[in-house]
Order: C-alpha cells, then structure tokens, then sequence
C-alpha cells in the first residue's frame, strides 16, 4: 500500500509535495515566535486537487493545516511540532477567475495576494476596497478564513461583509460549489457564514466571488494632531456627521507607535507626532467633484481646530502624498518588529468606551509593569484597537514575553470584557488564543460552535487545535 506522501505525490506530482530543504517559510509564523514542523507541505494548483489531498488526509486520519500567506498573527497556519500534519498551501491557486463589472463582483481563487486582486480590478475601473498593511503577501482565502477587517471596514465592511459566494473543500474531500453573486439568495441556512472567519477549522476555502464596488470619483486624505483618544472619538462623530458614507477611513496612531517609525524608518518624514498624544488618519471618499470634496474636507478640519478638538492638520496635495501617509500608518507593525518582540492585543470595544478604556488600562499596565511601552494604534471608526505592549527599555522582548505576556493578557482582556468588547477583533484566535477564549467566550456559544465543528469535522483533521480546543 502507498504511504500517504507517495498518495499526495500521485495527486499534485512530487514537484508540490515538499518534504525537505528549507521549509521555514511555510513552517515559522510571520512573528518569528513559533517554529512547526511539518510531515509535508502540499501545493495544490486547483480545487480539484485540493479535493484529493483532503481525501486521501481523512482515509489516513492525519490532519492538514490551510496556509495562504502566513501573514496572520495568532499562530493559526503553521503546522504543530509534531512532524505528523499536511500543510496545504494555497499560493499556486492565486488566478482572478472572473469579473463581472455589471454585477459588481469578481471570482478568485484562495491563493490569490489581496494586492495582485486590487489592480486587476482597478484595471477594469473597479475598486476592491479591502485594504491591509500585508496585502503585498496576504491571501484572499486567508482574508476570509480569518474574516479580516483593515483600514476601510468603517465604509465597506469586513472579509464577510464583502463576500457573497464561496467554493469550499469540505472535511471529507466533497466540494461545495458555492460561488454565486447574488446579494439575495433565502434557501436556508447560510452556510458562506460558517466557513468565513473559522481559520481553516471546518474546511478549506478555494475560492470566493467578492462585491466590487465603481472607483470613487473624489478621494481625500488628511493628517490630524490630536491631545487624547477622547478628542480623537469626538472627531469622528464630526466626521460622520459631515462627511456621511464618505467617510471611509479613520485610523488612530499613538504617539510611541509613530515614534518606531520615526526611529527605525526615518526617511518617512512622519508628521506632527512629537508635540501630540495622538493622530489620526482621515479618508474621505465619495462620488462629488474633488474640489468641492475638498472644501467639505478642510472645513471639518477647520471646525475641529476651532473648537480645540485637533491641534493642527495636514490634507494630502496629491495621490503619492497620500500613499505615504497611509505607508506610514501601515509601517507601525514593521517597526515594531524592528524594536523587539511584543504582546500583541487585537480587540474590538465599543467606540463610545475606548476612551475609557485607555485610560482605566494604560494607567493599569503602569503600575503592574513601570516602564511597559504601549503601541496603541488601530482601526478607531470601527472600535478595533491594536494595544499592544512593548518591553520597558533595555529588556529583551523574548524574556519579557516570558514573564509578562499571561498577567498583561489577562489584564487587558478582563478590561475589555468589562467593557463588552472581544478579545480578537479581525486577527481570529488561531492556537495563540485558543485556552483564553473559554475564559471570554459565552459558553452556549462555545457549545454550538463545538458542535458545528463535529457535525462538519468529526475526525478533527481541519486545523485541529484552533479557535476551538
């Protein structure tokens, strides 16, 4: 009988059947923390070879871990040290299938970098409006597995929200032909809902037919100082009272976090941080003339300078200006890999509680860890916070993660239920969460989801070990 690699290498050929050389692309995460080992890494070109891996995975009962572009952060696609899982990567499946600009949708498959998906459709005059600091590398299956948010949700919505149909393997090899482009479809259960944001836990997504959406006619971007996180909340009801469904982005920038950038990539020239707690980064989008977007645009920001809400401003003269704004912005996660390890907290509050939040938490984290520096950026029109941790100055981030990262955890997470907020916002939970979600999580809803999980994976071979234990 042929063992399980001999099986694989029948399905996809012995070139994308990968048992040895250098692995670690696939088998460390993107943080460089964790390191698996994997008992092959499978590179399957199509759904149908897809199908046949799965197949021949569950008559062996070994169990595979999906992998896009290991760019998350929860330690959710690399394979344990076990040396007994099939990683499955998707990065050969990367076509755009298809697209449809009368019906505002496009087809592509899992492996497919957000990146490469934007300019096609901007090509076609559309606009796929997810936006990533990894979309040079990210997936859109893993996009979707992870239900990832970004810099645009406050407008567009999060991966679901921007998802109409799927194609999926599921548990047992079959495959579900789900890729349709209807917004209306009432025939029972929705089961594109299951697969999105399960991490790769009840089946593998092949592919998926996303809305689109016509190139804005006008675009702004605007840089603005602010004295706290409280003006910073003010200022986006401002912005969403003047600026409607234009609004498109807000991004909250503390001052440490712009100052990594400012430290470890200099030549981005960041603005106005030294003098200010806080920035805010502000995108205006809308189907006006861009002169007279302009005007709605700089009068806001005159209005909240004059009743001392933002300390000063800058608004984008041109695209490249803009571009490197938004660069600097998407950089704060590169600098701190630059700086060291990190306790890393991607959480979701309502934006009425933030304020409160950071103050009750940050004052908190001082008195249980004086010097801890805090990298507290994040997504603040849609309440999704990353409040992450730094080691005080001159500690080593990977002893400091070894004595702190369980205490400042549970610190800041019993913050964020006592806020009712979520312990992950669009990160997922991955194995990096798993043990702390019961702690959080509402047990009935704990049990359904177990139970969706046996009536989908009964052998526990789709990415065992994650969001669920």
């Amino acid at each position: 009988m042929k063992s399980l690699i001999e099986q694989l290498q029948d399905v996809l050929g012995a070139d994308h059947v990968l048992t040895s050389g250098n692995l670690e692309a696939y088998e460390k995460d993107w943080r460089g923390r964790i390191r698996g080992r994997a008992l092959c890494v499978a590179r399957p070109g199509n759904t149908a070879e897809v199908a046949g891996v799965v197949k021949a995975c569950a008559l062996a009962g070994v169990s595979i871990v999906p992998q896009g572009g290991n760019t998350g952060l929860v330690v959710g696609s690399i394979p344990d040290v076990s040396g007994q899982q099939v990683l499955l990567s998707t990065q050969r499946m990367n076509r755009v299938r298809h697209i449809d600009t009368a019906n505002l949708t496009v087809t592509a498959e899992a492996g497919c970098v957000l990146q490469h998906l934007q300019h096609v459709c901007a090509e076609h005059g559309m606009l796929y409006p997810m936006s990533l600091g990894s979309e040079g590398s990210c997936t859109v299956g893993g996009n979707l597995s992870t239900n990832a948010g970004g810099t645009q949700v406050l407008r567009y919505g999060n991966a679901r929200e921007l998802c109409l149909g799927l194609e999926v393997v599921t548990a047992q090899g079959d495959v579900w032909h789900g890729l349709s482009g209807l917004r209306k479809d009432n025939t029972g259960y929705d089961l594109r809902d299951l697969y999105i944001g399960s991490e790769g836990t009840l089946g593998i997504i092949t592919a998926a037919t996303l809305k689109l959406f016509p190139q804005p006619a006008a675009q702004l971007t605007a840089w603005a100082a602010l004295g706290s996180v409280q003006a910073a909340v003010q200022l986006l009801g401002m912005a969403q009272r003047e600026l409607g469904a234009g609004l498109t982005g807000f991004e909250l920038m503390g001052q440490f976090a712009l100052s990594l950038v400012d430290k470890h990539f200099p030549d981005m020239q960041v603005p106005l941080w030294r003098d200010n707690a806080y920035c805010v980064l502000l995108e205006n989008s809308d189907g006006e003339s861009q002169d007279h977007a302009r005007k709605r645009f700089e009068h806001l920001l005159q209005l909240a300078m004059e009743q001392g809400i933002v300390s000063d401003a800058v608004v984008a003269e041109s695209v490249a200006q803009a571009r490197k704004l938004w660069h600097i912005r998407e950089s704060i996660t590169l600098a701190q890999v630059q700086e060291g390890l990190n306790i890393k907290h991607d959480i979701a509050l309502p934006v009425s509680a933030i304020s409160a939040f950071v103050d009750q938490t940050e004052h908190a984290l001082a008195q249980t860890i004086p010097g801890a520096r805090l990298v507290n950026f994040g997504h603040l029109g849609d309440g999704n916070l990353h409040f992450n941790v730094q080691a005080p100055q001159g500690v080593q981030g990977d002893e400091f993660l070894q004595r702190f990262e369980a205490p400042i955890n549970t610190l800041v997470y019993d913050a964020v239920k006592a806020f009712e907020g979520s312990i992950s916002a669009e990160h997922g939970v991955g194995s990096l969460k798993v043990d702390t979600l019961p702690h959080y999580k509402d047990p009935v809803a704990l049990a359904l989801m177990r139970s969706i999980k046996q009536a989908l994976d009964p052998q526990n071979t789709m990415n065992p070990g994650r969001v669920l234990n």
